[in-house]
C-alpha cells in the first residue's frame, strides 16, 4: 500500500487506473479444455468437402484453431499467470511486453501479434514453399538468377524479424515456429551449405518446446544477420519450455506438441542436407506418436504424407531401395484415400508428389522403365487434371457472363 495522493493530478492518475471489472470480457478458458484444431466441425468453414474428415463424422477448421493457440491473440497466458485486474491494468498503462522501438512502436501488442502472425504463416503467389508439402528437396545449385536469391533472402529476414518479435513480445511458442521457419529458409537460401546452422535453429526450437529451460540470449544470436557462436558461451536456462509443468498450468500441451512436430520435421529436412540419413530418419519417426490423435484430414495427411516421403527419400539415398518404396507406398495409399472419399485435390497432390520421389528413387537405383512409367502417369495426371481445370474456368465465366447479362437485363426492364 502506497500513500494517497493528495493531489488532483495524482487522484486522477489513480482513477485512470482502476479497472472496472463489471466490463471486463469473460475468464479464458482451462488450459486443458483448449484443443486447437483436434476438435472437428460440425459443419465445414467452406462450400464443399475439401476439410471432410476421413474414418470419422466432422470436418477439420484448416488449422484456425491452432493457429489461435499459437499466436494467443486473446492473450489467455498472460491472464492467467497475472490475473484478469492485473493483466488488464497493465494494459491499459501499457505495460506488457511490446516492441516500442522501430517501425512497430505505435502499433497496439495485439497488432504487433497480428504482424507476427503475417511474417510467419503468409504465403506470396510466387514463393517456392508454398503449398502443404514438407518433403525435402535441394533448391540451391548455383545457377539461380538474382530475383530468386533477393527472395529468398528476403524470406529468411522475416523469419529473423519474427524471431526478434517473438522474443520482445515473449511469446515462446512463436519463438520456437520462428526458429523452425529460421532452418528452413536457411535450407532454402544456402543449401547444404547452411544445414549446421539451420540444424542448431531447429535444435534450439526443440528446446523452447521441452519440459527444461531455455536461454533468451542464447536464442537471441538466431536473429542476426551473420549469428556469431561463442564456444565458450556458457547457457543462463532460466525461461521455462512449452512443456514444463509450470507453463501447462497456463496453456495446453497441444501448443509444446505443435511446436515439436514443427522443429522435428525441419531438424529432419536440415540432418538430410548434411547426409545424416540414419539420424533424419530417427528423428522425422518421432513425430509419428505426435500425430496419433490427429484427425484425418488432407491438412495434417500432408505433414504425416511428408514424412514418409522424407524417410523414403532418406532410405535411397542410404541404398536401401526396398524400404523406401514401402514408405511412398504408405504417402500415395495416404493421397489416393482423399482422392476417392476425402479432399480430391490435395490427395492428387500427394500422390503425384510420392510418385516422384518413388520414380527418383528407382532411376538411382538403375531401375529407369520402372522410374519413366512413374513419371508418365505424373504427367498424363497432371495434363488431365489441367484439362479439366481449363473447362471448369471456362464453363464458370460463361455462367458468370449469363448471369451479368441476365441482371443487366433486369436493371434495363426496371429503368
Amino acid at each position: 500500500m502506497g500513500k494517497k495522493s493528495k493531489h488532483a493530478a495524482g487522484l486522477a492518475k489513480a482513477a485512470n487506473r482502476k479497472i472496472d471489472k463489471s466490463i471486463l470480457p469473460a475468464p479464458p478458458p482451462k488450459p486443458e479444455d483448449e484443443l486447437g484444431s483436434a476438435k472437428t466441425l460440425e459443419e465445414p468453414t467452406l462450400p464443399g468437402s475439401g476439410f471432410k474428415i476421413i474414418g470419422a463424422d466432422g470436418y477439420d477448421d484448416g488449422g484456425v484453431a491452432d493457429l489461435s493457440l499459437l499466436i494467443d491473440l486473446e492473450d489467455n497466458v498472460q491472464r492467467r499467470r497475472r490475473g484478469d485486474s492485473e493483466y488488464f491494468q497493465a494494459l491499459k498503462a501499457d505495460l506488457l511486453p511490446r516492441a516500442i522501438k522501430g517501425p512497430m512502436a505505435k502499433m497496439s501488442r495485439r497488432e504487433q501479434k497480428v504482424s507476427l502472425a503475417q511474417l510467419l504463416f503468409s504465403e506470396d503467389d510466387d514463393c517456392e514453399d508454398k503449398g502443404p508439402s514438407e518433403v525435402y528437396v535441394e533448391q540451391v545449385d548455383g545457377e539461380e538468377d538474382a530475383a530468386t536469391v533477393k527472395h529468398r533472402a528476403d524470406r529468411l529476414a522475416q523469419a529473423r524479424a519474427a524471431l526478434r518479435l517473438s522474443l520482445l513480445l515473449r511469446e515462446s511458442a512463436c519463438t520456437s515456429l520462428s526458429l523452425s521457419e529460421l532452418c528452413k529458409r536457411t535450407l532454402t537460401y544456402s543449401g547444404k551449405k547452411g544445414a549446421v546452422e539451420a540444424l542448431r535453429c531447429a535444435d534450439k526450437a526443440l528446446e523452447i518446446a521441452g519440459s527444461g529451460f531455455w536461454d533468451g540470449d542464447d536464442i537471441a544470436i538466431e536473429a542476426d544477420d551473420e549469428p556469431v557462436i561463442d564456444p565458450k558461451y556458457e547457457k543462463n536456462a532460466t525461461t521455462p519450455g512449452l512443456a514444463n509443468p509450470t507453463i501447462l498450468k497456463l496453456q495446453p500441451i497441444r501448443v509444446s506438441h505443435l511446436c515439436k512436430r514443427s522443429a522435428l520435421l525441419q531438424r529432419g529436412n536440415a540432418l538430410s542436407a548434411m547426409g545424416k540419413d540414419k539420424e533424419a530418419i530417427e528423428t522425422y519417426e518421432q513425430v509419428f506418436p505426435l500425430l496419433e490423435d490427429e484427425p484425418r484430414c488432407a491438412r495434417v495427411d500432408w505433414e504425416r504424407h511428408s514424412l514418409h516421403v522424407n524417410i523414403g527419400n532418406s532410405h535411397s539415398r542410404g541404398g536401401d531401395y526396398d524400404t523406401a518404396s514401402k514408405q511412398y507406398e504408405i504417402a500415395e495409399k495416404l493421397g489416393q484415400e482423399h482422392v476417392e472419399i476425402g479432399n480430391e485435390k490435395d490427395g492428387k497432390g500427394m500422390v503425384a508428389c510420392s510418385r516422384r520421389a518413388h520414380a527418383f528413387a528407382l532411376r538411382r537405383a538403375g531401375r529407369m522403365d520402372e522410374a519413366k512409367a512413374l513419371l508418365r502417369q505424373v504427367l498424363e495426371q497432371q495434363i488431365k487434371d489441367n484439362l479439366e481445370a481449363d473447362k471448369k474456368k471456362a464453363e464458370e465465366a460463361v455462367a458468370a457472363a449469363a448471369e451479368a447479362a441476365k441482371k443487366a437485363e433486369e436493371d434495363k426492364e426496371k429503368s
